[in-house]
């Protein structure tokens, strides 16, 4: 393919030239690096210029020279690696005149190793004075402005590598989510559960309502769907009699994009022999407020202009309840779809073909309740046909199913598990009559899953988390695509 240059990326090719014709490999080779930046200011930063003399620690770092300057025989650049930057100080009467010649040649963006002894300057900032400089990569594109780095923020997603390099915070969250994840496994570890891996490939549509991704398989010419939930192979587990399991990994569901929807993304899915909603609550207060005080260190966090708070006890409310306090009907009561619709529409309520009474008290919770829970907030009672999988509670148009709130949006949704085959497969065939009325997200019928639960599916609790959304809100980020390292983008033209 012809590329079209511009003068700066010319100038660098002619720079790569001069390097090979000095012997340099512009691509370099393996390096041994003993220290990073953050790990040196850590341990080091507070000493005094005397005290660093004294000590005369050698150390080798490397990485990518975010700036660069020379003043006659003495040379100052900062190089960054993974964890932040530091300064070199290179000394022409130290590293010789061919070394420092290809200094001279080094770009900013180039990618380079330094043996040194690490020093303070003396105006008191931490460095390393080359002894021994090795090129080992050729940029052969400029970074953006310093200043200003990727301010197209669509490209700041198409082009992370150059995100992570530019900006700071992009760099802090990228950082952080693996660190949560370390945290939720260990804490979900610590409680007893075991974690499994399940089918990306599935045959039948279970677990959730959503559009699916569709695929085919040649050799058995067959069309499957890359999975929109986790639950049914993990409730197989717990008839299995493995009773306590999780499972952290990618789901696809082939909807919209916004802020806090992506095509795939992470969820995590936990199940609880022996455990109810209760259970589940404990499980999920425990978790956050773990992670809050192990990788942060604080229980409140900045998020969409909400100072959230995780202390104490969440608040618990059903939804026929929070329906009631913002828009006065008490949907407790028996209302006939007649009714339902005509409250419905003096309410300015949408109402699909499909609905029953239960999916216009969900409407309702959608449209008056759901942006008004800021504080981390429990919302159970959900209406038996939003909830094909879940257990009937003593009334039996309502389930015992929570999902968890916090700045108007969704964390989690969790089940006191369905674990009556006949039931089941009656929430199945009803499902089945949704999508033939219409309602393409409804689930099919999994025959295999009902058998599962003959043999015997011990009471539990269940309980899907939204991974990216824990993400946003200890990371205190705007969209779900700051959290993405590389988030579903249109193909430009």
């Amino acid at each position: 393919m012809e590329q079209n240059l511009n003068d700066q990326q010319l100038a660098r090719r002619e720079k790569m030239k001069q390097l090979k014709e000095l012997g340099i490999e512009p691509f370099g080779n393996a390096y041994q690096v003993t220290h990073h930046a953050e790990e040196l200011r850590r341990q080091y930063g507070e000493k005094s210029k005397e005290e660093l003399e004294e000590l005369n620690l050698e150390v080798s770092v490397a990485g990518r020279i975010m700036s660069k300057r020379r003043m006659g025989k003495l040379g100052f650049m900062h190089i960054q690696d993974k964890s932040g930057q530091i300064q070199i100080v290179i000394n022409k009467g130290v590293v010789g005149e061919e070394i420092y010649e290809i200094f001279k040649i080094n770009d900013v963006g180039d990618i380079v190793g330094i043996e040194g002894q690490l020093v303070k300057t003396d105006s008191g900032e931490l460095s390393v004075k080359a002894q021994k400089y090795t090129h080992l990569s050729k940029s052969l594109r400029p970074l953006p402005e310093k200043f200003h780095g990727l301010t197209d923020i669509e490209e700041r997603y198409r082009r992370r590598y150059v995100d992570l390099i530019m900006n700071q915070d992009s760099r802090r969250v990228a950082f952080l989510r693996p660190a949560i994840l370390r945290c939720i496994r260990s804490y979900m570890d610590k409680q007893g559960y075991v974690e499994v891996e399940t089918p990306v490939l599935t045959t039948l549509l279970t677990g959730a309502s959503a559009r699916p991704f569709v695929t085919h398989h040649n050799t058995q010419d067959l069309d499957m769907y890359l999975r929109i939930a986790l639950e049914l192979p993990l409730k197989r587990l717990l008839v299995g009699g493995m009773e306590a399991v999780y499972e952290i990994g990618r789901v696809f569901r082939n909807e919209g994009m916004d802020k806090m929807h992506n095509p795939e993304f992470t969820m995590m899915e936990a199940y609880l022999a022996y455990s109810n909603l209760e259970g589940m609550m404990e499980l999920t207060e425990g978790m956050f407020t773990t992670i809050a005080g192990e990788v942060f260190g604080k229980m409140e966090f900045n998020y969409e202009g909400n100072v959230i708070s995780l202390k104490g006890h969440w608040k618990r409310v059903s939804m026929v309840e929070a329906i009631k306090e913002k828009c006065g009907i008490d949907f407790s009561q028996q209302y006939t779809l007649e009714q339902a619709k005509k409250l419905a529409d003096e309410h300015h309520v949408e109402v699909e073909p499909h609905f029953t009474v239960g999916h216009i008290i969900n409407a309702f919770f959608e449209k008056y309740v759901e942006e008004t829970l800021i504080q981390p907030t429990f919302l159970y009672g959900h209406p038996i046909e939003i909830s094909p999988l879940t257990r009937a509670g003593k009334d039996p148009r309502f389930v015992e199913r929570f999902e968890l709130f916090i700045g108007g949006h969704e964390f989690c949704n969790a089940y006191t598990e369905l674990n009556d085959p006949i039931d089941q497969l009656e929430r199945f065939e009803a499902q089945l009559a949704e999508k033939k009325a219409g309602n393409d997200e409804a689930s099919d019928i999994d025959i295999d899953f009902v058998e599962a639960l003959e043999y015997g599916m011990p009471p539990a609790g269940g309980i899907g988390y939204g991974i990216d959304r824990l993400v946003m809100l200890f990371t205190e980020s705007e969209t779900i695509r700051d959290v993405l390292l590389f988030p579903t983008m249109k193909p430009l033209d």
